[in-house]
């Protein structure tokens, strides 16, 4: 289906076919009869951190969730199956293996990006995981799964991805989601850094610096990164000495390049980057993966902005070009899956600043 086959609907909300069965990074569901990351962390005697959507004792949580999700439906003990549907296979393929290995359930996945300029494809890439091309072979999809005799009802379990699947669905209309994360880059730098502010510097950085050969120094971490570009926008280091670093192993992770900061940039920082400083090394100390709490408040009103944002009547190519959009066919799937009984959980790697208003909002 080309944009100019598509039918823009709307308003429309994540809570229409989800509910408030949503956990974000924090690993706290929106909806407060679920046990947060705390209490099944104590149940399974696991570390009260909290691990990254790769690791199994991520998929041991969320499994806990979903079974006690299970039981508000009426479903209590009957969780045997799973599937799963998302927009990468590293992430969200790795999710799917961990939840079945700490399950032991069968399972079903299916991975999508849309790719326009290629013929339509549905391919088993790996025992029980599909890749499509199409976000419109989610519709195809079901008709695998009744092939493979694999039911979706009162037994299953369904992990829904929502960034760049649910939302701004990845090669359709996932760039609004980068587009609103950069501006909330941008505008945290501008706030910070005031007057010293050189936005083609600051941005220089960041575009160099959020590349697969420096994940391993940011841990792939969007708090690290703008942290580190925060303090190239300062003037306190340049791109090139810490690209050369990273690159030859002078530089191996963020924990050491925060460490030297603290050991002798703040006294040439300005008051408030001092101050900001000072809050993000010691919430990393703490174990806190989304340390840069003002970097996320502003990454949350762009977000926002790009909602529903335009006025009239709109073409769905207007939309998807200016918008962060629902995707239609994740909706539909979902909401006949939840009308079949099964527990769907929408899971989101977004921290939790980034997605969800603070008390003043």
């Amino acid at each position: 289906m080309s944009r100019d086959d598509m039918i823009l609907d709307g308003p429309a909300s994540l809570h229409d076919f989800l509910g408030d069965l949503v956990v974000y990074r924090n690993l706290c569901p929106v909806d407060q009869r679920l046990p947060d990351r705390h209490q099944v962390a104590k149940t399974l005697g696991l570390d009260d951190r909290i691990p990254r959507k790769t690791e199994p004792d991520y998929a041991r949580i969320i499994a806990r969730m979903a079974t006690a999700a299970a039981d508000l439906n009426g479903a209590e003990g009957t969780l045997n199956r799973l599937v799963a549907v998302g927009d990468t296979r590293l992430n969200d393929g790795t999710a799917f293996r961990n939840l079945c290995a700490v399950t032991g359930w069968p399972g079903v996945a299916i991975i999508c990006s849309e790719k326009e300029s290629d013929p339509p494809s549905l391919q088993e890439a790996e025992p029980g995981l599909y890749l499509a091309n199409r976000w419109s072979l989610l519709r195809d999809f079901r008709r695998v799964l009744e092939e493979r005799r694999f039911p979706v009802d009162e037994r299953t379990m369904v992990m829904m991805d929502l960034d760049k699947t649910a939302l701004g669905a990845r090669g359709r209309n996932d760039q609004m989601i980068d587009e609103a994360r950069v501006a909330g880059v941008r505008a945290t730098a501008e706030e910070l850094l005031g007057s010293d502010y050189d936005e083609e510097g600051f941005l220089s950085a960041y575009r160099e610096l959020n590349q697969p050969p420096y994940h391993a120094f940011t841990a792939d971490n969007q708090d690290y990164l703008v942290y580190v570009c925060l303090v190239i926008g300062a003037g306190l280091r340049h791109t090139e000495e810490v690209s050369a670093a990273v690159l030859d192993g002078s530089l191996t992770s963020f924990a050491q390049f925060i460490g030297e900061m603290e050991a002798g940039g703040p006294t040439a920082m300005s008051k408030r980057l001092r101050q900001v400083h000072g809050s993000i090394y010691q919430r990393f100390l703490q174990g806190d993966p989304t340390p840069f709490k003002e970097f996320r408040y502003h990454e949350y009103r762009a977000t926002l902005a790009r909602m529903g944002c335009l006025a009239g009547s709109p073409s769905a190519s207007q939309a998807l070009d200016q918008e962060i959009v629902i995707t239609r066919e994740v909706a539909e799937l979902t909401a006949q899956w939840r009308e079949s009984g099964a527990t769907v959980l929408g899971i989101s790697d977004k921290p939790d600043e980034a997605a969800l208003p603070t008390p003043e909002a």
